[in-house]
């Protein structure tokens, strides 16, 4: 699914650190329902890049556009307002709230958009059926496996029907069955929804679920899709 306009469109990012350069005019366009491998070395500026399309980091220079609007010139409340709405995120330890059942997490998007509780937590049994961890609605992450909370985490990830979901090494604390699992199911449910996803991986494996793969290296991006 893709639109004559990209959903996401980063050009020539800059950002530095102090004296410490991570970005130096970095660019990639994201179109709708396109899922985006960002892979590079530790250090190369991939998990920068995927902070300032996501909005929770601001460029030195550059423009980052969402839907044809510059997210560099949106307030923090604008930002923090589309991070609840029309972003998703999933990163490589879940995140989840320990205090919080399984349910109540997935439900949490939700609740804190304003929808009352059982409205939430029903939505959030059906997400949790589609990531295959519908009996875990009770226990809390302590409880369960790092692969099983990384599914919550996606189904917490795609609660509100993101536009695009934003996932940093997912599956980088995992072993490789448990990995190959998570993308299977958060590319399905992905596809399904129609929502882009910009994926931050080391791992080669998981790039291949990818539709296009761009290398960062020194702060630079590089478009390894072949041409057509």
């Amino acid at each position: 699914m893709t639109t004559d306009q990209p959903l996401l469109q980063a050009r020539d990012l800059h950002k530095s650190f102090g004296l410490t350069p991570a970005l130096d005019g970095a660019s990639l366009t994201v179109a709708a329902g396109e899922l985006v491998a960002v892979m590079g070395p530790s250090g190369s500026g991939k998990s920068t890049l995927l902070h300032c399309l996501a909005g929770i980091t601001r460029p030195d220079r550059g423009t980052i556009s969402y839907q044809g609007q510059d997210l560099t010139a949106h307030s923090d409340a604008r930002l923090s307002a589309l991070r609840r709405t029309e972003f998703g995120f999933l990163f490589q330890f879940g995140q989840l709230v320990p205090e919080l059942t399984c349910l109540e997490n997935v439900a949490l998007p939700l609740r804190l958009n304003g929808l009352r509780r059982r409205a939430a937590e029903a939505r959030a049994a059906d997400w949790l059926e589609r990531l295959e961890v519908a009996d875990l609605a009770a226990k809390r992450p302590g409880e369960v496996s790092g692969g099983q909370g990384q599914r919550v985490g996606a189904a917490r990830a795609l609660i509100t029907g993101p536009k695009a979901v934003f996932a940093d090494e997912p599956t980088g604390a995992l072993d490789s069955l448990n990995g190959e699992r998570v993308m299977k199911l958060l590319t399905r449910a992905a596809r399904e929804t129609a929502a882009a996803v910009v994926l931050v991986t080391h791992d080669v494996r998981v790039a291949a679920y990818a539709d296009r793969e761009i290398v960062v290296r020194d702060g630079r991006t590089l478009d390894l899709t072949p041409a057509r």
